[in-house]
């Protein structure tokens, strides 16, 4: 195989590889000539290779005032997440992010690679949160209750007689009439935006709440949600206020803070120190009067030493720091939350349920509840809506709650029979399978198929299993053993 034989099977397997990956690639050479176009750019604009190669990169986007193909080319510096919009041949309107390098050889400008991903319905998801929260400002303006501004809990609403809990809420209550920045830390599900609700309700800011969560997001649309834009700051751009400048005097709630990129994180501290910010894109200055509450679901430390989190941003926001303990270290107040959720779901689904029974209690008490207070609500509303009785029974709740070993807290000391003469291991463990297998059949009502799913066997199985035993099917529910 000759030399250029060798170089046609590579550029072979490069273009299969570009070919085959979940991002838009095109490839411009020095004249601004596009020389590579993937499936995945055609899909984007809606056009195929065939349509594009050959042709100059402004000829096929005429609307896109200068490429940034070929603005690498002439600065000679990579553009990185830049975000733009722009109206495609056919005209949709195509939102995309993208990453564009020059292309080197021997210290030369050879041409440059353009790779992009579609944002369009995560930034138009984005667009109309961020246009809800303008319409909720207005009914705000125009003389509604406080609680209508985005934020409808207050302390009141968080159940608990836990001491570390009601402590939390006291240094709740006592720092909302301040202005310094707050940091709340706890496990997903512990409620740390209902704390920060309540924060702002128990306030003196007059403002609105304004949420949003910083994870799964780009960090250049990110900036835009919160800064705002200037028309022609970047393609397509328009002039549009961001959240920060929504949130005017009231409170800025930013959800996952450790998901900002970091330099993100650096805009975000400037704004913290001075109270001012510009809208990207913008030489204009200005001013709002906003309490930022942030939260994280990882320690901040650990943030911190994963480079997840700046550490001059924690020290910042750190002014006032908040830990909620997670259910698991509170197990007092899960029957006040079973309570609560029952009284909640009975008004929601039209039910009259009474509580839930005692063998169902002692599984949600031991349980670990790693989803925490959140888990334990979507646990009672779905007992609530499998169930047909008029209490909650174990067969009512979902399956993960009853596999885990700490949702059943069965005690084999408890099931072993009593030491007899000439008993071998194998009748001894007989014996404390059937009584595991009559415990469970009795806690589900009788039902073998939801009794093999919490054994973790087939039905077959267990049909076979009751049969070695000599456990008849139709006493297995009576009969405890």
């Amino acid at each position: 195989m000759n030399l250029d034989d060798s170089l046609k099977n590579e550029y072979s397997v490069f273009k299969e590889i570009l070919d085959k990956v979940d991002v838009g690639i095109m490839i411009i050479d020095s004249k601004g000539i596009i020389i590579y176009y993937n499936e995945v750019a055609g899909k984007i604009d809606g056009l195929k290779a065939a349509d594009v190669i050959g042709k100059h990169v402004s000829e096929v986007y005429p609307q896109i005032q200068e490429s940034t193909l070929l603005q690498v080319q002439k600065t000679k510096k990579p553009i990185i997440d830049q975000p733009q919009t722009y109206k495609t041949w056919h005209g949709k309107t195509v939102n995309i992010l993208c990453s564009t390098f020059p292309l080197t050889y021997q210290k030369r400008i050879v041409g440059a690679v353009d790779i992009s991903r579609d944002i369009t319905q995560i930034k138009e998801l984005s667009e109309q949160n961020v246009a809800l929260k303008e319409e909720l400002l207005k009914t705000h303006k125009i003389g509604r209750k406080k609680t209508s501004s985005g934020a409808p809990y207050t302390f009141d609403d968080i159940i608990t007689n836990d001491p570390v809990l009601n402590h939390m809420k006291k240094i709740g209550r006592r720092i909302s009439g301040s202005d310094s920045p707050v940091l709340i830390y706890g496990e997903t599900g512990t409620g740390k935006e209902l704390f920060a609700q309540s924060i702002h309700n128990h306030g003196y800011k007059k403002g609105p709440f304004i949420a949003q969560n910083c994870a799964a997001l780009p960090g250049s649309l990110l900036e835009s949600i919160l800064f705002g834009t200037v028309k022609g700051s970047f393609t397509g751009s328009e002039d549009r206020q961001g959240l920060i400048e929504l949130a005017d005097e009231g409170t800025l709630f930013l959800d996952e803070i450790n998901s900002i990129p970091l330099d993100l994180q650096a805009k975000l501290l400037r704004f913290l120190q001075e109270g001012t910010f510009r809208r990207v894109g913008d030489l204009r200055l200005r001013s709002v009067n906003v309490r930022v509450i942030a939260c994280t679901n990882m320690e901040p430390e650990e943030a911190v030493k994963q480079k997840q989190l700046r550490s001059d941003l924690f020290y910042r926001l750190n002014a006032i720091y908040l830990e909620l303990p997670p259910l698991r270290e509170r197990k007092s107040d899960v029957p006040l939350l079973v309570d609560y959720f029952v009284s909640i779901f009975n008004q929601k689904l039209g039910l009259h349920i009474t509580g839930v029974a005692a063998n169902v209690l002692q599984i949600l008490e031991n349980y670990f509840w790693p989803g925490n207070v959140r888990e334990l609500e979507h646990c009672i509303e779905h007992a609530m809506n499998v169930g047909l009785g008029q209490e909650i029974t174990l067969s009512d709740l979902p399956s993960n709650i009853l596999k885990s070993s700490a949702a059943n807290p069965i005690s084999l000391l408890d099931m072993l029979p009593d030491a007899q003469k000439n008993q071998t291991l194998n009748q001894c463990l007989d014996e404390v399978e059937k009584k595991l297998i009559l415990r469970t059949l009795k806690n589900c009502q009788g039902n073998i198929s939801r009794a093999s799913e919490i054994l973790g066997v087939p039905r077959q199985t267990l049909h076979y299993r009751l049969k070695v035993l000599g456990i008849p099917t139709h006493r297995a529910f009576q009969d405890q053993g």
